[in-house]
């Protein structure tokens, strides 16, 4: 049974070598332009190789791309068994990940948040008493 670092270091290179693919124009679907590939899972028995994908657009874009993805996964299957030496190749799974809409949508929430606090006329932060001031308190 491979090891959890061995498992990770295959997930990077799948990684790597299927970004390489979309940046270097390896796989020339149109639909795929502007994806980024956010992580990639291998279980253990090297069966499968689950990929997480994510674009620029956001979700409106995620039923295309995915179809793209599983298009052309037999054909990334064997550029891959090519770059990466296992004796079997785990089959590849694409699947969303709308972790980077989540985040930002916490920073425009965030931001927004910042925002209506620093405006003028807004009720001021309270701040820490000066070192002078504690010490007049406690004598």
């Amino acid at each position: 049974m491979p090891t959890p670092q061995r498992l990770q270091r295959i997930a990077e290179r799948i990684q790597e070598e299927i970004s390489e693919m979309l940046v270097m124009g390896e796989i020339r679907d149109p639909r795929l332009s502007g994806v980024t590939i956010t992580g990639v899972k291998v279980d253990r028995e090297f069966a499968y190789a689950d990929i997480y994908v994510s674009a620029v657009e956001g979700s409106q874009r995620a039923p295309e791309i995915l179809e793209a993805f599983n298009h052309a996964s037999g054909y990334i299957r064997r550029l891959l068994a090519d770059r990466i030496e296992l004796r079997v190749f785990p089959r590849l799974r694409f699947h969303w990940d709308p972790t980077p809409e989540r985040a930002d949508r916490i920073e425009r929430l965030l931001a927004a948040l910042r925002s209506s606090t620093s405006t003028p006329g807004a009720p001021e932060q309270p701040t820490a008493p000066d070192e002078s001031e504690a010490e007049d308190e406690t004598a």
